[in-house]
């Protein structure tokens, strides 16, 4: 062998060696950041024994002797396992973020800091009863003994190379927090948007755009209610409004757009249609990643009424709060969905004419209020951020004619949060239940109860605002006079309640669920159309006898119920089209249509662009009336848009028409048309276009896509092709929709079911990452109840010293 070769082969040995060397470094440094599953840990914290076990799903069961010992051991756990994810969730409602990712995240940090959570999560954790501060302490020590016993810390910090910072108590109050940040729509540009088009419109135009509900509603109390009336020539003529004012850069939506309205699908049956106790089902539908926002619990420890007796709690609990978010305690079972009812008002604030810093209050001149806030950017120089804040709540933006806008938000207000949705864990009964909801601090949302003795209930858990002055809350108000606006928040006894229904059904879709002075009181933020909610009450009313399989079957209800009218459109404009390649490949894809939100279907993803193109077409004519006057406007989302739109279709009042089309059938026609141009694009044409190839699964961990490709795809979920959509019970879109699915009755947990997408556990190398999520992919029942250990984990008290 020559000199050369040998040098060669050496160099090339070397550096193998170091390769090997590197990844072996890497995997030890991943490894020792490893929750402990097994063994013993002697913690000087407890004062009795703490058992962790984990089954083969990594579905955790604390054992303890009392409160203390179970609290502190779900925030070892949590601490352990999620960390990661506990951390992302207190900064971004802080606006804290771009301590650790930099200025990339300082646009987030902007936005969130204007809310000065960290301050309000303070002064709510000061405020809170000793019971609920000790019990958020001790989590928190138990939070901050889990982070510091591993070995290495939490792996996406050596991926940053940053250091966690440790658990405060107030950080659970900012986790809550960060829950409202993504159940409401902090921007609530809707009502201001709403305001312009109030100012823009005739009154009769405003209203038939913005009705609360229609054909669709399919409400718990009450009928569906009627929608308006278009206005009239006289009243509005579209025709008369110059075509440039129809901007192209507002242009067709793709038919890649998906709905994604933060919400849930709950529904129960009382004790005579499910053999004996209630049976409960829900699926919350959020943002999904990896691993999941969930984290399955259970808890056992002894029971403060009866010593004798163990509370054994079963279900989610939700990483950075010591509470089950939703599950069964034996005893009864709760679920949730969003409301959409109104928690966010925007104040006018007429500003003082020689000083800018004092605005006009219902008790004169007041002066508004600077915060300096500081955000600190990693590997750059801190900024300062100015708030100006009014007694109402910051100003946050203005109205259509430039006056400022203050936010009055829920969430900004004293008592919006607190730990009182932990009393759920000993309720016994729905009534008890109930109490416990309209007392709860978090984001108001649907409840769904039901007891082992069979009676249902809905109600509202939360906060809800107590208006006053009769102002209209869809639109921003002057609050400077006397006795108008927020007068604290409703009593229990003015809350909503639907108790032991005669109808034995409960359903709730983040539609509109009550009439009258119920839906006053809750006010309407974005109703969801309640085509979904329809879909769900009446697969309920097609049973007289309920199991958990049946539950599945509704949640898994792929049925594209909603659309079938918009295929007999589709197929009637294309029948009446010019002959064209077009529209020979369009007609040929709509003989696959089989009524489902099918992957393999090009008809439904066809006919679902079709109709999103049709209402974006037919609404550009009011758009373009409110640009008038306003030149920047743009139709905010119209969650009940199906309803004007389709009465548009059927009526098709040449007035109401938007003016580049001489009749409705040209602008259907061009509807149909643009959708084909789209698709024929692409490679293979139209019948290449099945809705899987779109509807794939981009389930991802939160930093995989700052990483290489091989490495992300390590990190993130398998991409499947997954049915369902956004008008149907099956919720899915490919990195949205349920972020779990059970059904339970309470006292028969053994005949239950779950299963939530992206896994138990945080962490790559654990044997939890991404457990259960084939069996969510595929709707598959996997038990409710925990299996057999596994792993298990005890936590010791250390001995003390005589």
């Amino acid at each position: 062998m020559t000199t050369a070769l040998r040098t060669g082969y050496r160099l090339v040995l070397a550096v193998f060696m170091l390769a090997l060397l590197a990844t072996g470094s890497i995997w030890l440094l991943l490894h020792g950041s490893l929750p402990e599953y097994s063994g013993t840990v002697n913690v000087s914290a407890l004062t009795e024994p703490v058992t962790v076990e984990r089954d083969s799903l990594g579905t955790v069961t604390i054992r303890a002797q009392d409160r203390f010992g179970m609290i502190w051991g779900l925030g070892y756990v949590h601490a352990q396992e999620r960390f990661f994810e506990m951390d992302l969730m207190r900064r971004r409602a802080a606006g804290e973020l771009a301590e650790t990712f930099g200025p990339a995240a300082l646009p987030s940090d902007r936005e969130a800091r204007r809310h000065r959570m960290r301050s309000r999560a303070a002064a709510i954790l000061d405020a809170l009863p000793d019971e609920q501060r000790q019990l958020l302490d001790i989590y928190r020590d138990g939070v901050n003994q889990g982070l510091g016993a591993l070995a290495i810390r939490p792996f996406p910090y050596l991926l940053t190379r940053t250091r966690p910072v440790e658990w405060r108590s107030e950080d659970s109050i900012l986790v809550v927090k960060s829950m409202y940040f993504t159940l409401n729509d902090v921007n609530d540009s809707r009502e201001i948007a709403f305001s312009a088009m109030r100012a823009a419109l005739p009154e009769s135009a405003y209203r038939f755009l913005t009705a609360s509900g229609g054909s669709w509603d399919a409400p718990l109390i009450g009928a569906a209610l009627e929608w308006p009336e278009p206005p009239s020539p006289d009243e509005l003529d579209l025709r008369k409004l110059d075509p440039a004012l129809i901007s192209p850069k507002n242009g067709p939506p793709l038919d890649e757009s998906v709905d994604q309205l933060p919400g849930s699908n709950s529904f129960a049956v009382a004790g005579p249609l499910a053999g004996g106790a209630a049976l409960i089902a829900n699926d919350m539908h959020l943002k999904l990643r990896v691993p999941n926002i969930w984290f399955r619990t259970r808890l056992i420890y002894p029971n403060s009424r009866d010593p004798g007796l163990m509370n054994d709690i079963i279900g989610v609990s939700l990483p950075g709060t010591p509470a089950i978010t939703v599950g069964s305690n034996r005893k009864i079972a709760w679920s949730f969905t969003n409301t959409y009812g109104d928690f966010i008002d925007w104040v006018r604030v007429a500003r003082h004419p020689t000083d800018a810093l004092r605005y006009r209050s219902a008790t004169g001149w007041k002066a508004i209020t600077v915060h300096h806030e500081v955000l600190h950017v990693r590997g750059a120089q801190d900024e300062t951020l100015d708030i100006y804040e009014t007694e109402w709540g910051p100003i946050l933006s203005t109205d259509h004619d430039g006056t400022p806008l203050a936010q009055a938000w829920t969430a900004h207000r004293p008592g919006s949060v607190n730990m009182a949705l932990t009393d759920l864990e000993q309720a016994e009964t729905v009534d008890e239940a109930v109490s416990i909801a309209h007392n709860a601090g978090i984001p108001a949302q649907n409840f769904i109860v039901g007891d082992k003795q069979g009676k249902i209930a809905w109600t509202i858990a939360g906060r809800i605002p107590a208006r006053a002055g009769g102002y209209d809350p869809t639109i921003p108000a002057d609050w400077s006079h006397p006795d108008t606006g927020w007068q604290g928040w409703l009593t229990p006894a003015q809350y909503p309640l639907i108790l032991a229904p005669s109808t034995r059904r409960l359903w709730s879709a983040n539609a509109r669920s009550v009439e009258g002075l119920m839906l006053e009181r809750l006010g309407d933020g974005g109703y969801d159309l309640g085509a979904r909610a329809k879909q769900i009450r009446d697969g309920l009313y097609e049973r007289e006898h309920f199991t958990p399989a049946a539950m599945l079957e509704l949640q898994l209800d792929d049925r594209a119920l909603f659309l079938n009218r918009w295929r007999e459109l589709l197929d009637q404009t294309l029948s009446r089209a010019e002959a064209a390649p077009w529209r020979s490949e369009m007609q040929q894809a709509l003989r696959d249509w089989d009524g489902h939100a099918s992957t393999a279907s090009v008809s439904y993803r066809l006919v679902r662009a079709f109709r999103q193109e049709a209402i974006h077409r037919a609404l550009e004519g009011f758009e373009a009336a409110v640009r008038q006057k306003h030149q920047t406007f743009a139709m905010p989302i119209l969650n009940q848009a199906e309803h004007p739109v389709w009465m548009l279709i059927e009526h098709r009042p040449q007035h109401l028409l938007p003016s580049p089309y001489v009749d409705w059938e040209a602008l259907l026609r061009a509807c149909a048309k643009n959708v084909a141009k789209r698709m024929q694009q692409q490679p293979g044409g139209i019948a290449a276009r099945p809705w899987g190839e779109h509807n794939t699964a981009n389930i991802r961990h939160p930093i995989s896509r700052a990483l290489p490709e091989p490495i992300a795809n390590w990190l993130d979920m398998p991409r499947v092709e997954l049915p369902g959509d956004s008008k149907m019970p099956r919720v899915q879109s490919p990195d949205f929709g349920a972020s779990n699915r059970f059904a339970v009755s309470p006292g028969r947990e053994e005949q239950g079911y779950f299963a939530m997408p992206g896994g138990q556990s945080g962490h790559p190398l654990s044997p939890y990452y991404g457990s259960g999520h084939a069996s969510w992919v595929n709707g598959e029942q996997t038990p409710f109840l925990p299996g057999p250990p596994e792993q298990t984990l005890y936590l010791r008290p250390t001995a003390k010293a005589r």
